[in-house]
């Protein structure tokens, strides 16, 4: 599955959101990092991590998961 994260932070918890190719905000989002293709939202969370953004954390609608805040 293909994800994307958004770069901004306008969530209360001031996260990047992971999202994953099914989730209605993925095409909604305009400032993104595409993170690619992944088995699972863990996956691409410490992909996000490891790029730089240490507030990665998965969609509360897509990947509950893999949601902390």
């Amino acid at each position: 599955m293909n994800y994307r994260m958004n770069k901004n932070t306008n969530n209360p918890g001031g996260n990047n959101e992971v999202h994953n190719e099914y989730c209605k905000h993925y095409y909604q989002l305009v400032n993104y990092l595409d993170l690619g293709y992944h088995s699972n939202c863990h996956s691409a969370v410490l992909d996000a991590k490891l790029k730089g953004y240490p507030n990665a954390d998965g969609c509360k609608v897509c990947s509950p998961e893999c949601h902390t805040e």
